[in-house]
């Protein structure tokens, strides 16, 4: 509940987007990203999308026949095909386990970024109705539209991207690596330098692009919502008809953002199995 309702009067449109941009947290976050707190919202919706992708993943496989499949086993077949395809196309070497990785990536984000067609006043309400507000005053459904939960993501995918480094490389070719691409070993410092800052750079467009783009779409998500709120016909139609429209273009950027997410780790851990 935010302040102004808790004074008794309807929120502002500044008020209502803040307090829908507030997360449940171990105290009170007034910044975007703030890696000293904890957010409880995007902990539990990233454990909730992963236990629902490995329970998809599980029907699929125990329901599997060599027969004539059904709709459910003929789209997983799709999904896992497409994803195993750009892994073959992209890491050359072992990809018993990145292929794996890439599915479960692709599918993890897909389903954290589909949390965003949940109607943005659901769990407000609900949790109202049940005498929570005040309990859980702030509530975010989207993980990957909290910067602190794609850059969790994304530092999961350098430490692998420095495992299959270490793995393929060794630790003195890895080094060396490090040194003496792509000038040569001449050139050592500013070689160590761009190397570091290559390795950041993928680590911070990885999250950063992900939640740009999902941050963005649950900010428009919430001002149609605010067209809800004109007394007026229009308003109302207003919101229906610019919502219905955005939720289907926003099918398109919660899957397109996904696959980029799974190409991205691909490409980032078949450059690993390169030599320089």
């Amino acid at each position: 509940m935010s302040v102004a309702e808790q004074a008794g009067h309807v929120p502002t449109a500044k008020e209502y987007i803040v307090h829908h941009l507030g997360h449940f947290s171990t105290q009170h976050q007034d910044k975007i990203v703030d890696f000293s707190i904890i957010n409880m919202d995007t902990i539990f919706w990233s454990i909730f999308a992963g236990v629902v992708g490995s329970l998809l993943m599980y029907m699929a496989a125990r329901k599997a026949s060599s027969g004539v499949p059904g709709r459910f086993q003929a789209f997983i077949e799709m999904v896992v095909e497409m994803v195993d395809d750009q892994a073959k196309a992209i890491v050359h070497g072992d990809r018993s386990f990145i292929a794996p990785l890439a599915l479960t990536v692709f599918v993890w984000v897909l389903l954290m970024n589909s949390l965003d067609f949940l109607p943005v006043d659901l769990f407000s309400s609900l949790f109202k109705l049940a005498g929570l507000d005040r309990v859980i005053p702030y509530h975010r459904v989207v993980p990957t539209a909290d910067l602190n939960g794609t850059l969790g993501i994304a530092l999961g995918v350098l430490v692998l991207m420095l495992f299959y480094n270490l793995k393929i490389k060794g630790l003195g070719g890895f080094i060396h690596e490090l040194f003496a691409a792509p000038f040569g070993i001449w050139l050592a410092p500013f070689n160590l330098l761009l190397n570091l800052i290559e390795f950041a750079a993928k680590f911070l467009s990885l999250g950063m692009r992900l939640f740009g783009n999902m941050y963005a779409g649950e900010l428009l998500f919430l001002l149609i919502a605010l067209l809800g709120g004109m007394a007026t016909a229009f308003g109302f139609v207003g919101q229906v008809v610019a919502g219905s429209i955005w939720a289907i273009f926003h099918i398109l950027i919660v899957l397109l953002q996904a696959f980029i997410f799974m190409m991205l780790t691909l490409v980032y851990i078949g450059q690993a199995h390169e030599k320089h």
